[in-house]
């Protein structure tokens, strides 16, 4: 058990006493502070976390019960042994039912003492990773559903690729994917991951691009109660929640050079601290990164730290776009038309001259698109085998002119329409998708939906 990760703290008004219990558990690896009195140690954890408080009964002015259930109100997981010379059965059962962990009677061995403590520690250990995976599941159910399935490709570019997922997950350095929207880049990571020695550990993600700097560092490192407004309790971030496993950084490349500074710092130290927090936290993480943008272009303009880019990209993996790898498209489509033939009750193929069709579109949203594209035709196309015809219209959407749309559909003339001025806001924006956002006067979690609607990538 890592006991340098629990804070204990004692509360007995002996000094020979209360020096000698800090001294035992320092000697085990606790981290431990001693107080003389209860409203001194109450002091400390209004402004530190600590796992573990071991009290006396008998004190002035608080007594060990006082002491116990105010220390529960500034810390509700902390937990409580409580000690005393003068222990008796209806004291035991009082502190059991304010919330004690355990209850110790004088005199007692060093031995036994220290026993008592390694059982409170190991059921903080056991509801911190109860607590970790609730977090993990919650935050799990949050996020839309896997888009592209399993890893599919038997071109050379993506032999390479699943040669290259297989040597990397073996170690432990950091890993930068880039790739252009809709390459997998997040399958790639789940897959590094799953072949990982951390595969049994939380894999947790991040959108960096989604979110503003201050929500984006709450997201990452949590936050104190209080920490800011609408703070109301304390909330661990996603480096807590992935101690232990991967944490994958998407859309690194829209980082503000601000928020830079402390992901660095994180990944030299392995240390942070919670947003309006002094407790320094320290994590087992493995970083993989991903990115649609060119890093070395940000650095030369100063948009991105060059000393960051170095630590996050130790391992390098470059995506292929689908334009480079349409040997796959035939799978790809197969793949995709039995997933939607399954969920919808449905038998239906795509014509040859289709298919063809397909594979001589440029795919500017790649596999992503490919998915929305053939779940559109899919849903319109009354008969079982899709015609090259109707595949013909859905591949014209982003270059419909404008002057044309009067000639369609209201609710097709609207899909192309409002494809064409996200496709014109994303170039405008050089693809910075908050201020695209911007440019469209709608919210960046919108905007995000409508990517995803278009199948443009996120």
């Amino acid at each position: 058990m890592n006991h340098n990760k629990l804070t204990v703290v004692v509360v007995e008004d002996n000094e020979t006493m209360r020096l000698g219990l800090v001294e035992n558990l320092k000697r085990a690896a606790y981290s431990t502070f001693g107080f003389a009195d209860g409203p001194s140690a109450l002091d400390f954890l209004k402004h530190q976390q600590a796992d573990l408080l071991i009290t006396d009964l008998r004190m002035q002015p608080l007594n060990g019960l006082q002491v116990l259930t105010q220390a529960k109100q500034l810390q509700p997981q902390i937990e409580v042994l409580l000690i005393s010379a003068y222990g008796t059965i209806d004291e035991a059962v009082q502190a059991m039912k304010d919330g004690a962990a355990d209850f110790l009677t004088k005199p007692f061995s060093k031995e036994e003492f220290l026993l008592r403590v390694a059982n409170v520690a190991q059921k903080i250990f056991q509801q911190r990773q109860i607590e970790n995976l609730k977090a993990e599941n919650a935050y799990l159910n949050q996020q839309v559903a896997d888009q592209f399935g399993p890893i599919i490709g038997q071109s050379k570019a993506m032999q390479q690729i699943f040669r290259l997922i297989e040597t990397v997950a073996r170690e432990d350095s950091p890993v930068l994917i880039q790739g252009e929207s809709g390459t997998g880049k997040e399958l790639v990571a789940r897959a590094i991951h799953q072949q990982s020695p951390r595969a049994e550990q939380p894999f947790i993600k991040v959108n960096c691009g989604a979110l503003n700097d201050n929500l984006l560092e709450s997201e990452l490192f949590g936050h104190e109660k209080g920490a800011f407004t609408g703070a109301i309790r304390q909330r661990k971030g996603r480096f807590e929640l992935a101690d232990g496993g991967t944490l994958f950084l998407d859309e690194i490349g829209d980082v503000s050079p601000a928020l830079q500074v402390k992901l660095l710092r994180v990944l030299q130290e392995k240390e942070f601290e919670r947003v309006g927090g002094e407790t320094t936290l320290k994590v087992d993480v493995r970083i993989i990164a991903a990115t649609n943008r060119n890093l070395e272009e940000q650095i030369a303009n100063g948009q991105f730290r060059e000393d960051l880019f170095y630590r996050l990209s130790v391992i390098p993996i470059r995506l292929p776009a689908l334009r480079e790898r349409k040997e796959d498209l035939p799978l790809l489509v197969e793949h995709f038309l039995t997933k939607l033939n399954a969920r919808r009750h449905a038998n239906k193929k795509l014509e040859p001259a289709a298919l063809d069709l397909l594979q001589n579109y440029n795919w500017p949203g790649n596999i992503r698109e490919l998915q929305n594209v053939l779940e559109r035709l899919h849903i319109i196309c009354p008969q079982e085998t899709i015609p090259a015809q109707l595949v013909a219209a859905q591949l014209s959407g982003s270059k419909v002119p404008f002057d044309d749309l009067q000639n369609l559909p209201l609710d097709e003339a609207l899909y192309h329409f409002e494809k064409k001025l996200i496709i014109e806001a994303l170039k405008k924006a050089n693809g910075v998708k908050h201020r695209a956002a911007k440019l469209l006067g709608i919210g960046t979690s919108a905007l995000y939906y409508k990517l995803e609607k278009f199948g443009l990538g996120k």
